[in-house]
């Protein structure tokens, strides 16, 4: 019986030939090998001869070619091309703001509670709703300008692919990818190139960002130019 069973495992397997999934075979084998074991082999030969003719060779699976196209940017070669030492500070400023204003927030509760109390005076409460808003509006006035400014511009070995560091509005970095060919040079923005803060622009998009050559250092300044134009 033994040798029956592997002969007609081996005889599945070259007619499946053509079959991509080598797991597919063994299992229909297996179901083979187990009818023919349970004792039913009057239906040993029919549901062999069945599966043998409706096996059809399974679609091949797609190429890498597409996933190739559209892999991950951060796989790309960058070379720093711009870099604002200044950000250090942003970013501390924007997390003690943040910080700030989530322990005035917190606090306000007490202060009202002390207040329906009889324990805290109108003048305090007013005094600590007046600081836990402007907090609140400081911190997104800050948010609302530090996230848009440049950290960090650096350009990939094709000269194609323009990557932006900039802060979040929790403080953490993070970069985007941006086409060259969609990105303003100086010149179409509408600034002077003698002008302490640039915007950088795009021309698929009205949101802007802002960076400085001045303040900034220029790292690869030929490198720079293909992106932003000549800056002299």
């Amino acid at each position: 019986m033994h040798k029956s069973t592997c002969l007609m495992n081996a005889a599945l397997r070259v007619v499946a030939g053509g079959v991509r999934s080598h797991y597919a075979v063994r299992s229909r084998s297996q179901l083979i090998c187990r009818s023919y074991q349970q004792g039913n082999s009057h239906l040993f030969s029919t549901r062999a001869v069945s599966l043998v003719r409706h096996m059809e060779p399974l679609p091949a699976q797609p190429h890498h070619q597409t996933l190739l196209r559209y892999a991950d940017l951060s796989s790309h070669k960058y070379s720093l091309i711009y870099a604002f030492p200044a950000i250090k500070g942003l970013r501390a400023l924007s997390r003690l703001k943040l910080m700030q204003t989530g322990i005035t927030i917190v606090l306000l509760p007490t202060v009202y509670y002390f207040y329906l109390q009889g324990q805290a005076s109108v003048s305090l409460l007013y005094y600590s709703t007046g600081i836990a808003a402007f907090a609140a509006i400081m911190l997104y006035s800050i948010s609302h300008y530090v996230r848009r400014v440049v950290g960090m511009m650096y350009l990939d070995s094709t000269e194609t692919t323009l990557k932006v560091s900039h802060l979040t509005f929790w403080g953490h970095r993070r970069d985007i990818c941006l086409p060259v060919s969609d990105v303003m040079t100086v010149a179409d923005t509408g600034d002077s190139k003698g002008e302490v803060i640039l915007r950088l622009k795009r021309y698929s998009t009205p949101d802007t960002m802002y960076f400085s050559t001045r303040l900034g250092r220029v790292v690869d300044k030929k490198a720079f130019e293909k992106v932003f134009g000549t800056l002299s």
